[in-house]
């Protein structure tokens, strides 16, 4: 069985109740926790809706947007406290069949060394989102995309050609099915970051001591980001959660990064197709 969590900030509420009726047609699905960061809390109806299932759980944070990480780890306690194996951390705005949530299930069932996995990721015209990446150095997310268009093709993994299984040391977050006693043996997220960058440190934590996979067997759809994204305040968190990482990690000096980039490469690059 697994449970599942998405962070909320004023989302399409469509969006948000077709992807609840789709976690309840997956038959390892036991909870849906839905933590609403936005500033209004949803209507009645909406919640009355979202929530017709008792599998379902509305949560609003009274106003407070207490960032990705916070609100998920309440998710993920829950998870830990009723002994489920499985944790599904998730955006809203992902498209996934019920029977490939369950076929994800099956596998990690079978894989006991898997700590993490995250399945192929496309666009809703079908193209592939490059989200396997490398453990970032500063030039990676500082620089800019039009100037390290050679540096970016090695971060993303792109000479792979995303066709088979890879051990990757950073998994995006819009789709993260955790063992939960792998996330808990990381500790979680850690609650200083107010944006999803918190990702990489809880994938790279996970992955000292376990397998962090991309399947490409599953494909799911990403939708765009919104344009409330780009706002001022919200780059600004974003540009702050980068610095608290490397000021955690390191800026120009972090061995453990070097040797896991060196091996992904090496692994990624020679393995049979």
């Amino acid at each position: 069985m697994l449970n599942v969590s998405t962070e909320l900030y004023r989302p399409d509420w469509t969006q948000v109740q077709r992807l609840v009726q789709t976690l309840l047609q997956a038959e390892e699905v036991k909870n849906i926790y839905l933590m609403d960061n936005s500033p209004e809390q949803a209507g009645e109806e909406i919640q009355s809706g979202l929530t017709s299932s008792r599998k379902t759980h509305y949560i609003w944070n009274n106003g407070k947007n207490t960032g990705f990480g916070c609100a998920h780890n309440i998710a993920l306690r829950d998870s830990i406290w009723q002994r489920t194996r499985y944790h599904l951390v998730m955006d809203a705005d992902v498209e996934v069949q019920a029977e490939d949530i369950d076929k994800l299930h099956h596998f990690m069932e079978h894989n006991p060394q898997v700590g993490l996995l995250m399945p192929k990721v496309v666009n809703p015209k079908g193209g592939l989102q490059y989200l396997c990446n490398l453990l970032p150095t500063p030039l990676d997310v500082f620089l800019p995309v039009s100037i390290g268009k050679k540096r970016r093709f090695r971060y993303e993994l792109r000479a792979t050609g995303y066709d088979r299984i890879m051990n990757v040391p950073n998994l995006h977050s819009c789709f993260m099915f955790l063992r939960t006693e792998a996330a808990l043996q990381a500790r979680l997220f850690d609650e200083r970051y107010s944006t999803s960058f918190g990702h990489i440190d809880l994938t790279r934590t996970i992955h000292r001591n376990h397998l962090t996979l991309f399947v490409p067997d599953i494909t799911i759809v990403k939708h765009n980001e919104k344009e409330s994204h780009s706002q001022p305040h919200t780059i600004w968190h974003k540009i702050a959660d980068r610095c608290r990482y490397f000021n955690k990690w390191g800026w120009l000096f972090d061995a453990e990064r070097r040797e896991t980039n060196r091996l992904t490469i090496q692994l990624c690059m020679t393995q049979d197709k």
